[in-house]
């Protein structure tokens, strides 16, 4: 009975065990066959070529005189964009950290240590702490017309290429519509000459018209989604400048009472 039961056993595992391979045989085939496909409709959509040839072609039938400048636009300004983040980013520290750090240098070492610690810390917020702490032997209200002064003054830093990068965002599209426009033209100048509306005489220039509206707005939405970024992170360590200078009066005006 006991060798029945561990035949059974055994038939039953192998049986189990078949069928695994077989239903993993199966998946992966059907996986294969769905990649397969899968390739098949992107190359059908790309034309049957890879993404960067498929762009370069559009690219030559817009017109490069009419695409070049559009393409300019976005390069330089992807590099401002590229600029402005690296910046901003290690525009922002712990703030919470840095006045917890002055406040212990101001009780341990006095004015000067608490100065040595903000020329240690990078970022816009420590400038300003130690334009508040130079001038904390003139009182606090020199201390807060200076903090008010140097806040300004990061802000415009931090704001520096914004204007370049709307400005991008302006010219992308309105390139796009003159191509557009000159397309137009060139496809009138066609019918003219030759008299006739066929498809095929107006195609051409109706091509260069339709790729450069599509080139110039793709770039500046592309440009748009960065500068929005790129404006919250800037109101971000505006508020934080301002809330830390607040802080930095409140503990200067309680050190000077000791």
């Amino acid at each position: 009975m006991k060798k029945l039961l561990t035949i059974v056993s055994m038939v039953s595992l192998l049986a189990f065990g078949t069928a695994n391979l077989y239903a993993q045989d199966a998946a992966a085939t059907t996986a294969t066959e769905q990649q397969v496909v899968a390739e098949e409709t992107a190359g059908q959509e790309l034309g049957g070529q890879p993404l960067h040839q498929a762009l370069k072609q559009k690219f030559i039938e817009g017109d490069v005189f009419w695409m070049s400048p559009i393409l300019l636009c976005l390069v330089m300004g992807l590099a401002i964009v590229i600029e402005r983040i690296i910046y901003l980013n290690l525009a922002t520290i712990n703030t919470q950290k840095l006045l917890d750090q002055v406040e212990e240098a101001l009780q341990s070492g006095g004015v000067e240590q608490a100065k040595e610690v903000c020329r240690n810390t990078r970022g816009p917020i420590a400038s300003i702490f130690y334009q508040g702490l130079d001038r904390v032997n003139e009182g606090i209200d020199v201390v807060e017309k200076s903090v008010a002064s140097y806040g300004s003054v990061q802000t415009g830093r931090l704001e520096s290429g914004m204007s370049w990068i709307s400005l991008f965002i302006a010219i992308a599209p309105s390139l796009g519509f003159l191509g557009t426009v000159v397309g137009m033209i060139m496809a009138f100048d066609e019918i003219q000459v030759v008299g006739d509306i066929a498809p095929a005489i107006v195609a051409g220039g109706m091509k260069v018209a339709l790729l450069t509206t599509v080139a110039g707005l793709i770039v500046a939405i592309i440009l748009q989604l960065f500068y929005n970024y790129i404006v919250a992170k800037v109101d971000s360590i505006v508020i934080s400048m301002e809330d830390a200078s607040i802080s930095l009066v409140d503990m200067l005006t309680k050190y000077g009472k000791k």
